[in-house]
């Protein structure tokens, strides 16, 4: 751990961060904005599930953590880290699609969970999965182009 940090100390961070220069912009913006919203909904549903002492809605809360924290983050990330990625309108077509998994997908889960069709999340996970395509046409593309 103490490598990573003397390799960020190297690179001035903390200047990086005095001047701005690591803000967010456009669509790595929108994605990690819908990531922090994911999470911070996820830390409400557990908090809930550990007072009440009832688990049963633990698989919709970890893709609800999974899905939309940790994976919207990693595309927010990428899409930052190359803004020629993030100008394509391919892009915004990544951000909705991969929106309307998470918002199908976890509701879907809950109600399979509590007895329900499992139709819904079924659907937000087809969705998920061609969000997760549509990024990895990103990269492949990107990646021929530099």
């Amino acid at each position: 751990m103490s490598v990573i940090l003397r390799r960020l100390w190297q690179v001035n961070l903390p200047m990086i961060f005095a001047k701005g220069e690591f803000q967010m912009r456009g669509i790595a913006h929108y994605f990690m904005l819908a990531a922090v919203v994911c999470v911070t909904l996820g830390m409400i549903w557990g908090m809930q599930m550990a007072a009440s002492e009832n688990h049963a809605m633990r698989s919709a809360h970890a893709h609800l953590n999974l899905v939309g924290w940790v994976t919207m983050a990693i595309f927010a990330v990428y899409y930052h880290l190359v803004p020629e990625a993030g100008a394509r309108p391919l892009a915004r077509i990544h951000l909705g699609v991969a929106v309307v998994g998470v918002v199908l997908m976890v509701p879907g889960i809950a109600m399979a969970n509590s007895g329900g069709s499992p139709g819904v999340a079924i659907a937000g996970s087809l969705v998920s999965l061609a969000s997760m395509l549509i990024f990895l046409a990103t990269v492949v593309i990107q990646g021929r182009q530099r």
